[in-house]
């Protein structure tokens, strides 16, 4: 988990919500509804579902596109070294982290996981030095 939050800080993205859980199968299938007709569907449920998941919310400029290549590709065995899934994870159907495929992915996907008082809104000491000026 600190190993993932860490990539993340480095980048210079903002936490704004954590916590652990562990989600019940149902919880499961509405996170993964897009993908319910996929032969996979009740496998990757199964597995979302069967232990503690540490859910965040990250913030800053690109977070979603530049968070992405942080986590690599879906395939581990395709994922980059230096990247999430290709150094900490080794089987497609069991990757170490997801992260939302664009904005309203994302909206809908904090919706799920967090309730709105869940959310920090502050401004971090290093934000003006990463993003004032630019």
């Amino acid at each position: 988990i600190a190993e993932i939050i860490s990539r993340f800080e480095r980048k210079g993205f903002k936490l704004v919500a954590i916590k652990i859980l562990v989600p019940s199968k149902e919880f499961a299938q509405k996170h993964y509804h897009d993908l319910k007709d996929r032969p996979f569907f009740n496998g990757l449920c199964a597995f979302l579902s069967s232990g503690p998941v540490v859910a965040m919310v990250w913030e800053g400029e690109g977070v979603i596109k530049y968070g992405r290549k942080l986590i690599g590709a879906t395939d581990p065995q395709k994922s980059e070294p230096g990247t999430i899934r290709g150094d900490l994870a080794v089987v497609v159907g069991r990757n170490i982290i997801h992260g939302s495929d664009g904005p309203e992915t994302a909206k809908d996907e904090i919706n799920l996981w967090f309730k709105p008082q869940e959310l920090v809104s502050y401004k971090s000491n290093t934000e003006k030095w990463i993003y004032e000026g630019n």
